[in-house]
């Protein structure tokens, strides 16, 4: 279902927009789309994305689920809507004149929060570019922080995929250790069974350099998240920042 907005969106997309007004009065009272869209953002919340049909959201509603089909036309487009609605407008983040590196610090970790608190959001499969408001005001904030480094438009898009695929890589590493502890395991005792699986099946004459980053110690002991996430973040902005110098010169 396409709007009628010019788009070529879905209606509840340009309602995001403001460019039609969102509907407020269905079959049942008090029914709305955003009433739709928290619902869902709730259930995926607390029992993940799988948990989020149609059929699931009308339930917890307690509408039907033909009832729904007048706000959303599919799935695939209230993911799109919870995605905007638990993203939220970004925040301040940096005053006008900063520094591009300190701006760019700023975005990455404001996102990796909002993927922190919003894991299902991994699992939204990627359909496309940002087209709902929110979304749009964050890559606008990127462009934002890269405005004076003197990269062309293209580069600018490139540096922002490459950080927020940073920042969304991590937070999937994140969510994958968090199903591990729900299931009842420990990421600590995760990390350490896997190293001595490792030295067990890993011939030191076949992956020497796994033997000796085994032999130092360091998949005994897993470094804070935060920790990682700067580290790396910090070699990106690095590489960055000699193109944006290679540029100046």
């Amino acid at each position: 279902m396409v709007g009628d907005g010019g788009t070529f969106l879905p209606p509840s997309i340009e309602a995001a927009w403001g460019l039609r007004e969102r509907p407020s009065k269905g079959p049942k009272p008090g029914l709305t789309l955003d009433r739709i869209v928290d619902a869902a953002v709730s259930l995926a919340s607390a029992e993940g994305l799988d948990a989020v049909s149609m059929g699931r959201v009308a339930k917890e509603l307690g509408a039907s689920t033909m009832s729904l089909y007048r706000y959303v036309s599919a799935k695939s487009e209230l993911y799109v809507l919870m995605m905007e609605a638990a993203t939220g407008a970004p925040p301040g983040l940096f005053p006008a004149g900063t520094a591009w590196r300190e701006a760019m610090e700023a975005w990455a970790w404001a996102l990796r929060e909002v993927y922190h608190r919003n894991l299902w959001m991994l699992r939204v499969p990627v359909s496309g570019p940002p087209a709902t408001p929110n979304l749009v005001a964050w890559w606008e904030k990127a462009l934002v922080a890269l405005a004076d480094t003197g990269l062309d438009a293209g580069a600018k898009i490139s540096v922002t995929l490459l950080v927020s695929g940073y920042v969304r890589n991590d937070a999937l590493v994140m969510a994958d250790l968090a199903s591990v502890v729900a299931a009842g395991g420990d990421s600590e005792e995760v990390l350490a069974r896997y190293a001595r699986t490792l030295r067990r099946l890993a011939d030191p004459a076949r992956y020497p350099e796994v033997a000796r980053m085994l032999d130092d110690g360091v998949m005994d002991v897993a470094d804070e998240p935060e920790v990682e996430f700067r580290f790396g973040l910090a070699r990106i902005l690095d590489g960055v920042a000699v193109h944006v110098d290679g540029i100046a010169s």
